[in-house]
């Protein structure tokens, strides 16, 4: 049986507000955290992302408080990642009730973290983030907010951490970030193809049919969207209704 692909609104979060940028900056302001994520759960979302966009920039952890508060807030799985650097971290996230925890820079500075975490909590909870940048003809690693560049290539990052336990990939792509004119469906299919676990794909949503792009070409698993949500240009629903018609299999 076909596993449904997942449609994922995303939280990013600053300063206690949701906001939402072009290439990582110009934020704008797109609402209440908890009002955000009720209105979701009720259009049907699969799942949330709460991403604590300046905790690593910050230097500081992640908003407990506010994660707790989302999680009796709603009742479908909740992702978070933003300023997760130790096991203590991510423990304190799961206790917090969320589902899954998201790791992005910590992992590249200590790829062992996956193997930790994975080994403790499950694989099913661990999500590496990869927020690539092309290069080339391939894809560089960016970290910190997409302030730093790495030389990590992308493709290899992937096969990397999917084979020291990480259970799903969350793929945003720099270039297309904010930008609507699509998903990086070659980058998502590379990270697809040579994971072999579930990439969810980010970045550049701007229409229906970019979600099915994202799903058929670029073989993703699950669909994450911000800005086409957050300012009412699609719904959840929508999606749903469109990825039925074509013959995709959504919840």
């Amino acid at each position: 049986m076909t596993t449904p692909i997942r449609i994922i609104p995303c939280l990013d979060v600053k300063d206690g507000r949701v906001v939402k940028g072009v290439e990582f900056a110009n934020l704008r302001d797109a609402g209440d955290i908890l009002a955000c994520a009720q209105a979701y759960q009720a259009a049907g979302a699969d799942e949330l992302v709460l991403l604590d966009i300046a905790a690593t920039l910050d230097g500081r952890k992640t908003f407990l408080e506010t994660v707790k508060r989302v999680v009796s807030a709603i009742s479908i799985p909740l992702a978070v990642g933003g300023g997760v650097g130790s096991v203590e971290d991510f423990a304190a996230l799961i206790n917090a009730g969320v589902s899954k925890v998201g790791i992005n820079s910590a992992a590249l500075k200590n790829p062992a973290l996956i193997n930790e975490v994975a080994a403790q909590f499950g694989s099913e909870r661990v999500v590496v983030a990869i927020d690539a940048k092309q290069r080339g003809d391939a894809w560089g690693v960016v970290t910190h907010g997409g302030t730093r560049f790495s030389d990590i290539d992308a493709i290899a990052w992937a096969k990397e951490v999917a084979v020291r336990g990480a259970g799903e990939i969350l793929l945003t792509s720099f270039d297309c970030d904010g930008a609507k004119t699509g998903y990086d469906l070659p980058l998502t299919k590379a990270v697809a193809e040579a994971a072999g676990i579930p990439v969810i794909a980010s970045g550049g949503a701007g229409c229906l049919e970019h979600f099915y792009e994202a799903v058929v070409q670029g073989k993703a698993s699950a669909v994450l969207a911000a800005s086409l949500f957050h300012f009412g240009e699609l719904t959840v629903g929508q999606v749903k209704d469109y990825l039925r018609g074509k013959g995709v299999a959504v919840n």
